[in-house]
């Protein structure tokens, strides 16, 4: 026995092979892992994207000051963006219009809202495209289109205007 550890301490293949029978099921989960990383690297920009572009959880006001500080802030005053909404809520919300929970299929792959959400549209007022951008603000409570991609949001439908009741 003694002279079984005096071997297993002085000769590094069985240790060596112990660290790899250790080690060999957490390199299968890493490259595992680096096969599906960009996919959902891509996945998560692209909805982050959205969230950049069009989501604002408790803005500060709905009027023309509002717009101005939010297409600039959000960096999309360079050129002067005609249109954009931001969508005002819960971010679990808007996902659920990508699933049966909060939406339903629309044209073209897209999925239309169940039910209406608080948004503020910015218009371009017009002129030049270079800053400073103003913009004209427009508060509704409307349903909202989307594209979505594995169940991330990805693009806000802006041409959607909702039939009058």
């Amino acid at each position: 026995m003694a002279a079984q550890r005096l071997w297993r301490s002085s000769s590094p293949e069985p240790l060596l092979e112990d660290m790899v029978m250790v080690l060999s099921p957490l390199f299968l989960v890493f490259m595992l892992d680096l096969g599906l990383t960009p996919q959902t690297l891509a996945q998560n920009d692209a909805y982050r994207g959205f969230l950049r572009k069009h989501y604002d959880p408790s803005p500060t006001g709905h009027d023309d000051r509002y717009c101005n500080t939010m297409m600039e802030r959000r960096n999309m005053t360079r050129p002067c963006k005609d249109t954009n909404t931001f969508i005002h809520g819960n971010s679990d919300d808007i996902r659920a219009v990508c699933d049966d929970r909060n939406g339903e299929p629309y044209r073209n792959g897209l999925r239309r809202s169940r039910s209406p959400f608080q948004v503020t549209t910015c218009r371009h007022r017009g002129g030049s495209p270079r800053p400073p951008c103003r913009y004209r603000a427009f508060r509704a409570n409307r349903v909202i289109v989307i594209r979505c991609r594995d169940g991330f949001p990805i693009h806000l439908e802006e041409n959607f205007i909702p039939p009058r009741p």
